[in-house]
């Protein structure tokens, strides 16, 4: 009997064959010779032989293999998207057939089968998934995407110069490869200012990793998870919240919704990335490019533009009318708490869309109409662009502009329900008295940023080179850590709080005060956490590292062998979960020379209100995983919160509200600070000590 641990190697070196050595430990799996592939079956002796493990995997032969023919529709050196329903439907049979798996042998089997027949990019993404649902496989920890495809997280020469140090020097002798840190376009493109923040590995990662979390599409007890739309909602108003404040960081308006389909699109995008299965660039984006209807027979995908405009029209329709229209004909209410759910898995969308033939699928056919907007109807026989891959897409500046406008819609229907009055928003006889941020060799009420370099490990996606770690060396921002440190008082009895941190600029591209109507969409959430209020003033501490918003900053570049839990702990459980999360070192925006104003909130609302019951049914298979709740949720439970995400800010205000400090109430604090960028850079043995 094979250990669940064995299922990790399967990960290593994604595009070798399953019989060559996998990992530092040079494991070898015993291969069924009918598992072996055609063009490998004649040769499954000699295998054997060429390449002995130093650890054998014993596999168990199965006696009814699943029906591979929709997964292998997609050829192993073609892309594969999610946001391409054809592709999406392979990858949720493949998940179907990993979980139906009656226990971890039969897992390992099945996955030593289909691991050289599927598409290498599907095979991880459905496994990945797979384990992270399995109650007999979750506290497992997965590898990270980047180690096992870096070819889609950085410039393609630093591989090749890996490559080159992995062939020809020894293990513990090897320098990192350092990325360049302008590498995609340089000063002449204005929009190049933000790629620290777009082509940030642990930016890109989590990105991948929340629709790991959170698939569109696949078995229904897997994709139905609670206030799953809602949350496709938040997560990526959040996104574009940050990705303001970041602009304004850098003197640059606020991103442009892209409401015009049919106008030229003006910024253009060159990735400088490579397909590791296609053997091919990534295509780019010229600037003045326009969309055209899509027909791509290869890909089973065709729609016109005119589709995106109807089914956003209908969309606006029912916002207005305060209702869908259900596949069975029937009204479904869009309520006041639950709309948001329902627009948000009908806009997406995913398989829980209560009727997507006449909603369509507006976010999903957009990302699909840009990465094809080079080819449309594939005459060049051309690949989707970095708006195809969920691990790519926000490294395009036009991904900001087509979320700006999803959220658009949200908000849409956000100003049709009631704005919460003065009773909506305070917590009766609890007031905050004042709110500071302090940071070691920091002025208080400052924030400092700086770059830091960082180390990642290639050597797991580095296929047919010697063994050994081999690492890349990225520079990216980091912020010193600070603390809060807040003091409420509470003239009631003793009680549970639970206090919400946000932060926003406070002055917008002109120099001006924000008006509070625009100024509650650019609200970034840092930190929600539970607090006991003794009876009396109570002086709060908490520190950044902290944040229910990120992971540690360990956890996205982390050496899987060397920097995890053990394999069986909760601790593992959690990363899998956790792992989906914003990095920890852009918690905060990078800020200016002069220090960023921005207005840091803070709030008190009543914990008993606020909590969620869980269901005692619940079988997570150890402590909650809530590292990073406010955007993922928790594991294999309900959002850990009942009010709205983003709330008190994820409606317009009532009457008379025009800026912040009108919107207070005595359990709202909100103080003054600067985020101070230094244009320092930390080097990786100098970055422990900041």
């Amino acid at each position: 009997m094979a250990g669940k641990n064995s299922l990790l190697y399967l990960f290593d070196r994604p595009t070798e064959p399953i019989f060559m050595k996998k990992g530092e430990d040079n494991v070898s799996f015993d291969v069924p010779p009918d598992y072996l592939i055609d063009r490998y079956k004649p040769l499954a002796s000699d295998l054997q032989t060429r390449f002995p493990g130093d650890v054998t995997v014993p596999v168990t032969k199965l006696n009814n293999l699943p029906d591979l023919s929709i997964p292998l529709a997609l050829g192993r050196s073609q892309p594969f998207s999610l946001f391409n329903p054809y592709h999406s439907k392979m990858a949720s049979k493949l998940i179907e057939y990993f979980m139906a798996a009656k226990n971890v042998d039969e897992l390992l089997s099945l996955s030593v089968y289909c691991r050289d027949r599927v598409n290498p990019h599907m095979f991880i993404y459905a496994l990945s998934v797979a384990m992270v649902h399995r109650p007999d496989t979750r506290n497992l920890t997965l590898p990270s995407h980047a180690e096992m495809f870096p070819k889609i997280y950085m410039d393609s020469s630093v591989l090749s110069r890996a490559r080159e140090e992995a062939t020809v020097v020894q293990p513990g002798s090897r320098t990192p490869v350092e990325i360049p840190h302008d590498y995609t376009a340089n000063h002449l493109d204005q929009e190049h200012r933000l790629s620290y923040f777009r082509e940030d590995i642990g930016i890109n990662l989590h990105h991948w990793h929340w629709h790991l979390v959170y698939p569109f599409d696949g078995p229904t007890n897997v994709v139905n998870k609670d206030r799953r739309g809602e949350l496709f909602y938040y997560m990526h108003q959040q996104i574009i919240a940050r990705y303001n404040m970041e602009r304004l960081s850098n003197d640059m308006n606020r991103v442009s919704r892209l409401v015009n389909w049919r106008e030229p699109i003006v910024e253009g995008y060159f990735p400088k990335l490579d397909s590791v299965v296609a053997n091919r660039t990534w295509p780019s984006r010229h600037p003045n490019s326009t969309l055209n209807n899509l027909s791509r027979e290869v890909e089973q995908i065709s729609f016109d533009i005119e589709d995106l405009e109807r089914w956003r029209d209908r969309l606006f329709t029912a916002i207005h009318s305060g209702f869908i229209i259900s596949i069975n004909g029937e009204q479904v209410r869009l309520t006041e708490t639950g709309g948001i759910d329902v627009l948000g898995n009908l806009i997406e969308s995913s398989i829980l869309s209560q009727n997507p033939a006449l909603y369509g699928s507006l976010h999903n056919f957009g990302h699909n109409a840009i990465a094809y907007i080079h080819d449309p109807d594939n005459r060049y026989l051309e690949n989707f662009g970095v708006m195809g891959d969920s691990a790519t897409a926000m490294r395009d500046p036009i991904f900001y502009r087509w979320h700006a406008y999803i959220d658009e819609i949200f908000q849409e229907f956000k100003s049709t329900i009631p704005p919460y009055n003065v009773q909506n928003l305070t917590f009766e006889n609890v007031r905050v008295q004042s709110v500071e941020v302090s940071a070691a060799g920091v002025p208080r009420n400052q924030l400092m940023t700086f770059w830091q370099q960082s180390d990642v490990e290639l050597s797991r996606g580095l296929d047919f080179v010697p063994r050994g770690s081999v690492f890349a060396r990225f520079t990216h921002l980091q912020h010193t850590p600070y603390s809060y440190n807040i003091v409420i008082e509470n003239n009631g009895n003793q009680r549970t709080g639970t206090i919400r941190i946000f932060i926003a600029p406070k002055f917008d591209e002109r120099g001006l005060p924000i008006l509070y109507r625009e100024q509650r969409k650019l609200f970034v959430e840092l930190d929600r956490f539970s607090q006991s209020l003794k009876r009396g003033r109570n002086e709060i501490s908490r520190s950044s590292l902290s944040s229910s918003v990120t992971i540690p900053h360990e956890a996205t570049y982390r050496n899987l062998d060397s920097n995890t839990s053990a394999p069986n702990s909760e601790g593992a459980a959690a990363f899998n979960f956790c792992g989906c999360g914003w990095p920890q070192n852009m918690l905060i925006p990078k800020g200016n020379a002069e220090g960023l104003q921005c207005q840091l909130f803070v709030m008190v609302t009543n914990g008993s209100v606020d909590q969620v019951e869980q269901p005692s049914s619940n079988n997570s298979g150890g402590a909650q995983c809530d590292d990073a709740s406010s955007y993922c949720g928790l594991r294999n439970a309900r959002y850990p919160d009942s009010r709205a995400m983003g709330y008190p800010f994820d409606r317009p205000a009532r009457d008379g509200v025009n800026t912040l400090q009108q919107f207070l109430t005595p359990n709202m604090g909100a103080q003054d600070v600067r985020i101070r960028f230094t244009n320092r850079t930390v080097s990786v043995r100098n970055a422990a000590n900041n």
